[in-house]
């Protein structure tokens, strides 16, 4: 059972502790070249170098012994995505009865030019759907009437989006014509038990901006999340610089999972959101006071600069997602 938060810190606190922005998006893969292959051709990424990780104090971090693992960073854009590949110990696949209510749910939101053409790519490479095909969110919901979007799976059961935002919807970059059709990652999306504790977490913990809410439902909505009589709160949260996190609360059906008591960082369920800081020692501080659930045993100092971070830590939200909170 994930702990619950304190209540909220005096003023004062709540401003010392600011996350910077969203470095990147972890996702856990089976295989490392197929699913850059993947990501590559299909979905437009470039490749953004590779690492070897062995022992040491990234075991530390991710507390998982006799570590050594395979990864690569991918970029999109402006946004980046690492894919990792557990060589020791080897983590369990995703979960073959997974469900978009389930709380182990994250996904990226890829923003496409053409909806039509970014559908007819996904099929010719044979996706898995989760969506019967895009839908277009109705006029009356005023946040969302327009968006067109499409649900699907990677080769390992992680579940991706494809969406397109129409004139006056999304942030301004994605409104720009050129002749690519994948342009960036909009946002990662998990879902959540409860809003407002969420919100106390990512607004109030780690200062994050609330810059959009929405209350979603009716066919549309089932058909995208393949979940009958599916109504969601959506609230999207922003750090700046890199993806926005979207939070995802099912207000029907309430019959969600909770995040695998178990998981381990090897394990395909568990991907994590990489967020900076400027000081990781009172991010900890900080979080320890709202006691939060810590993977690694506190700040953990990395040898060797790691894409630019020495130092940081890995921890849960109140819905067991995993964050990487890093200092450069």
């Amino acid at each position: 059972m994930m702990p619950v938060l304190n209540a909220e810190p005096p003023a004062a606190e709540r401003t010392s502790l600011r996350v910077e922005g969203v470095d990147s998006i972890g996702i856990v893969v089976s295989n490392l070249d197929e699913a850059v292959a993947f990501y590559s051709r299909v979905l437009g990424f470039e490749p953004a170098g590779q690492t070897f990780v062995e022992g040491g104090a990234h075991e530390t971090l991710l507390a998982l012994p006799q570590l050594r693992a395979r990864r690569a960073r991918l970029r999109l854009g402006d946004e980046t995505i690492e894919l990792t590949e557990y060589l020791s110990p080897r983590g369990r696949r995703m979960p073959s009865d997974s469900r978009s209510q389930d709380r182990w749910f994250q996904h990226i939101a890829i923003i496409v030019s053409d909806m039509d053409r970014a559908y007819a790519r996904l099929r010719g490479a044979g996706v898995r759907h989760v969506s019967p095909g895009p839908q277009r969110l109705p006029d009356w919901n005023a946040q969302a009437g327009g968006i067109e979007a499409f649900y699907f799976e990677d080769a390992d059961g992680h579940t991706l989006e494809v969406l397109r935002f129409p004139p006056g919807k999304g942030a301004a970059k994605w409104q720009r014509s050129d002749d690519r059709l994948f342009l960036g990652i909009d946002h990662t999306a998990i879902v959540v038990d409860d809003t407002e504790r969420s919100l106390r977490f990512y607004r109030d913990g780690l200062g994050l901006h609330v810059i959009g809410e929405s209350e979603n439902w009716g066919p549309e909505q089932e058909r995208l999340n393949h979940v009958a009589g599916a109504r969601l709160r959506i609230t999207s949260l922003s750090a700046g610089p890199g993806p926005g996190i979207e939070l995802l609360e099912y207000l029907m059906p309430r019959d969600g999972r909770p995040y695998p008591a178990d998981a381990r960082a090897s394990d395909l369920v568990q991907w994590h959101t990489r967020v900076v800081v400027a000081d990781a020692d009172l991010a900890e501080r900080r979080l320890r006071e709202r006691q939060a659930a810590f993977i690694s045993p506190g700040v953990v100092t990395l040898h060797g600069r790691t894409h630019g971070f020495n130092r940081g830590l890995l921890m849960r939200d109140p819905d067991g997602h995993a964050l990487e909170i890093m200092e450069r």
